[in-house]
């Protein structure tokens, strides 16, 4: 059975430019070996970026050896859904696209703070700005 959205429909993927998620499948489905829960798909920020990095969970700098590019404000990436919590209660969280998001972020982050952070991505988002 696949994996559901928070809007209990199918999870649709988060991004593919870098290639995000556990399994690096462009989608936040979290399968038994993911235990952090990389559930929440988030647009990026400066202020989210920055706030990871000070919290120890660097996002920004790329790691070739676990297959991470370092990512961006605008990129789209599956983050672990207390890190996400974290931000949120310091202020700081990322916008999220809730199709993307996999249910299973609700065990610890409620449908109503979800959808208050909530954004439509395009498929490119080249094109907005800030």
């Amino acid at each position: 059975m696949s994996e559901r959205n928070v809007l209990g429909g199918e999870l649709e993927p988060c991004g593919t430019d870098p290639m995000t998620g556990y399994y690096r499948d462009g989608t936040c489905t979290c399968g038994p070996a993911d235990v952090g829960r990389h559930a929440v798909c988030a647009v990026m920020t400066e202020e989210f970026l920055a706030h990871q990095k000070a919290v120890g969970n660097d996002l920004s700098t790329p790691r070739p050896e676990w297959d991470f590019p370092g990512l961006s404000p605008g990129d789209r990436w599956c983050v672990v859904a207390a890190r996400w919590l974290q931000a949120f209660a310091d202020g700081v969280a990322a916008p999220v696209v809730l199709a993307s998001t996999n249910e299973a972020a609700l065990d610890l982050i409620p449908l109503e703070v979800l959808e208050g952070h909530s954004v439509d991505v395009p498929d490119d988002p080249g094109g907005l700005t800030t």
